[in-house]
């Protein structure tokens, strides 16, 4: 029988629902029990994939090609899973979803409503994985109080009322509010939060509350009175030096004990403590790497949150630390500014915006030999950069960008128009990709065949292959013998453009091949 955890949030959105429910799902399988985590998401778009990064942060991409919340890569690094399109819904996606049956004329001639057709197709998600898993953790997205949230805490309720109590428990993120003037932390607004769930008929049996103070005996008391919750299941979430210790501190709360008792479960092995050692030794580091990511969003920080997380656990498998700055890639000092970094990175996007200082940030880390990592877009300016430089191919271009450029060294394939994943000719999700042998990419993963995650509608042209090699960039990875997946320059100290997203594969228990090499030759520069 599969046990369920909801998590809703209050008071503000961002609190960190998703990587509370992910701590509470590591600590759970170091229990020894199978996790999941399925991810609701309110807004009335199907998903995120054409969203703009600064509006919801990156958009994460599933192994069979859901665009979705940055949050199913908080899933898959603390969980060590891969994640489907099972794991991720909007209310667009719901919405769509019950129109097409109405249409159809599934409800014979019914008159459609939120209750029960919409509440029940949410349902029907809910249970989505429990065939998987021994626990299913589900997030509520969004703040309770919203109004376009309230069809999924609504299903809620009903699912609640139609399981046993023991197979459900409930967890209700809040902020509890520093007020500097008074030096006083504030339990008002979760009270009103945990107020407001309940008039929809949603008692949480735990509360966990962000702070940048801790909370003292007193607090929790008065939370646990107002709020009709046990003071024990009060719990602190107080800001951390990295999220991945977030399970030890929940750990140090017996959060796992108080959910395994409430669901009257019995762990299945002894406690597995190889997390907790794994994440101290991240933070122990001697060294100092200085990367720079060159992109369109700079001034957000979520839009490459895989980026950022693949470089750290990188950089802590070296015992370094990553200083990581993000430059505007339409910045016009930018290229002054490249020589304060050890390592350059140029990241994925669409459009044209400072697709021209990427370039430019590519040709200095290719002539003054700084280890240099593409991605998607980086390295297809990457190859725009080498046709326009090297093999003297004049306005080489991307027809992304330029319809009726000469030479066409990016453009979107015959191959592509058979793509059959979701997104019309985009690659969506996993490809598997050969890797020749005696290349840095081989020497990387130690491996000639791969496989990654895309998202990218435009391909390398193959028909330039030969005069780029000629000019010393060469393709060291193809899918199906056809489509070039990595490119290389040999004399340089590291210099790879890839047509996949590495940084949706790593793991705190284990940095990605490509990460883990950019930066180690960074360290050999210094």
């Amino acid at each position: 029988m599969t046990k369920y955890i909801f998590i809703t949030g209050g008071v503000v959105s961002s609190l960190g629902k998703g990587i509370s429910g992910a701590s509470i799902g590591k600590l759970l399988q170091l229990h020894g029990f199978k996790v999941n985590m399925i991810k609701f998401d309110p807004y009335i778009n199907v998903d995120p994939g054409t969203m703009n990064p600064y509006q919801h942060g990156e958009v994460f991409v599933t192994i069979d090609g859901a665009e979705a919340d940055l949050d199913l890569g908080t899933y898959e690094r603390f969980l060590n899973i891969y994640t489907s399109k099972a794991n991720t819904n909007t209310a667009g996606d719901v919405y769509k979803t019950v129109i097409t049956r109405e249409r159809r004329g599934d409800y014979d001639g019914a008159t459609v409503q939120i209750i029960p057709h919409i509440t029940d197709e949410i349902k029907r998600r809910f249970v989505a994985l429990k065939n998987d898993c021994d626990i299913s953790i589900i997030e509520i997205g969004g703040t309770v109080g919203d109004i376009e949230g309230l069809p999924f805490i609504e299903a809620t309720r009903q699912f609640q009322l139609e399981n046993k109590k023991e197979d459900i428990f409930s967890i209700h993120v809040t902020l509890v509010p520093y007020i500097s003037g008074a030096h006083e932390l504030k339990t008002k607004p979760t009270q009103h939060s945990v107020n407001k769930l309940r008039e929809i008929g949603i008692s949480p049996d735990m509360i966990i509350c962000r702070t940048e103070h801790h909370l003292d005996e007193s607090l929790k008391k008065k939370i646990s009175l107002f709020c009709n919750v046990k003071e024990e299941n009060v719990i602190e979430a107080i800001d951390a030096s990295s999220i991945y210790c977030i399970p030890e501190a929940f750990y140090n709360q017996k959060v796992d004990s108080l959910v395994i008792e409430k669901l009257n479960i019995k762990p299945k092995k002894k406690f597995d403590r190889t997390w907790f050692a794994k994440i101290k030794s991240l933070s122990e580091f001697d060294k100092t790497i200085k990367v720079t990511v060159v992109g369109k969003y700079a001034d957000l920080k979520d839009a490459y949150k895989s980026i950022d997380e693949s470089l750290n656990i990188a950089a802590g498998e070296l015992k370094a630390k990553a200083e990581i700055e993000y430059l505007g890639a339409e910045d016009k000092d930018l290229v002054k500014k490249l020589k304060n970094y050890d390592a350059i990175l140029v990241p994925g996007g669409f459009g044209s915006r400072g697709v021209e200082g990427k370039i430019k940030a590519i040709t200095y880390a290719r002539e003054n030999k700084i280890p240099f990592l593409g991605i998607c877009l980086g390295m297809q300016c990457s190859v725009v950069e080498v046709s326009r430089n090297l093999a003297k191919l004049k306005d080489a271009n991307s027809t992304e960008f330029s319809e009726t450029t000469k030479y066409p060294v990016i453009k979107i394939l015959e191959e592509q128009k058979s793509v059959k994943y979701r997104g019309g000719t985009m690659r969506l999700g996993n490809y598997k990709s050969e890797i020749k042998k005696n290349t840095l990419a081989h020497n990387l993963y130690k491996s000639t065949e791969i496989e990654e995650r895309h998202r990218h509608r435009y391909e390398m042209n193959p028909e330039f292959i030969d005069v780029l090699e000629k000019s010393g960039l060469f393709v060291s990875a193809y899918h199906k013998g056809i489509l070039p997946e990595i490119v290389e320059i040999k004399d340089h100290p590291f210099f790879i453009g890839v047509q996949f997203h590495p940084e949706f594969a790593s793991r705190p228990m284990k940095a990605h091949p490509l990460f883990k090499g950019f930066l180690s030759a960074a360290l050999k520069k210094k």
